[in-house]
């Protein structure tokens, strides 16, 4: 016999905040990129930025989707270390995958290797921050459902390194994050309907809904800030803000 489990524990809240993050983290990943690409100057600085807001983007929409899950009505308790960890390899990820064709190109070669090694990675992280839940006897998949989650992980990243280095239009990048986000929120939900909670974790120790934001306020505060950051810095700069060319225009009128 299996617990009963929601992902919908607030309503629509948490889904929507969760994709509005996701895409807030690739639309400042892309024009991060966009920028890296057109002009060269300092490109590494602003893939790095780019790599780390996309990571952030993609790490906070999955914990704050994750306030959302509960097992039986309780809100369950996480491993902070664990946590943290799994951070650092969705920055990690897709750093790498953004440097590869950032600096190697969109070649189906190049794009392909990089897309399922990010797409593996987001996939990694969220998996990993699966396993920072504490219960006791454990969580069970359904793994056909981890393979799908899996693949549209690795088709949403190819798709997204693909957009990071082709679409520089405002207007283009603007909706490229947006379908951007609604896979990468569409990959975590798919990688939650493979989630199986064995009956016997009816009794398991669990934070209250209380300690459950208060824990996430506290784990979403570095990386909301460096989208905060990221933002600032996008705003600022107006080869990122104008599409290709119009920078240009507007020096030589």
């Amino acid at each position: 016999m299996e617990a009963t489990v929601s992902n919908f524990h607030y309503g629509a809240v948490t889904p929507v905040a969760a994709f509005l993050m996701a895409w807030l983290g690739a639309a400042l990943g892309l024009r991060c990129t966009t920028r890296a690409i057109r002009r060269g100057s300092n490109r590494v600085g602003w893939l790095a930025l780019g790599a780390v807001s996309i990571g952030c983007g993609i790490w906070t929409m999955h914990f704050i989707a994750m306030a959302g899950f509960t097992i039986d009505g309780m809100s369950m308790k996480y491993d902070s270390g664990i946590t943290v960890l799994s951070l650092l390899v969705a920055i990690a990820v897709v750093a790498v995958g953004v440097f590869l064709v950032g600096f190697r190109g969109t070649g189906t070669g190049v794009l392909t290797a990089a897309g399922i090694f990010t797409g593996l990675g987001v996939a990694a992280m969220h998996y990993l921050g699966m396993a920072a839940m504490h219960t006791p006897g454990g969580l069970r998949y359904s793994y056909p459902t981890v393979g799908l989650s899996i693949l549209i992980a690795v088709v949403a990243a190819t798709a997204a390194l693909w957009a990071a280095m082709s679409v520089h239009g405002l207007r283009a990048s603007f909706a490229a994050s947006l379908i951007m986000g609604v896979a990468v929120t569409g990959m975590h939900y798919t990688g939650m309907a493979a989630v199986e909670v064995p009956f016997d974790n009816h009794g398991a120790v669990t934070q209250s809904s209380a300690g459950m934001i208060s824990f996430l306020l506290v784990m979403v505060a570095g990386p909301l800030a460096a989208l905060v950051m990221s933002a600032v810095i996008v705003m600022f700069d107006g080869d990122v803000i104008l599409g290709p060319g119009e920078q240009d225009r507007l020096r030589a009128s």
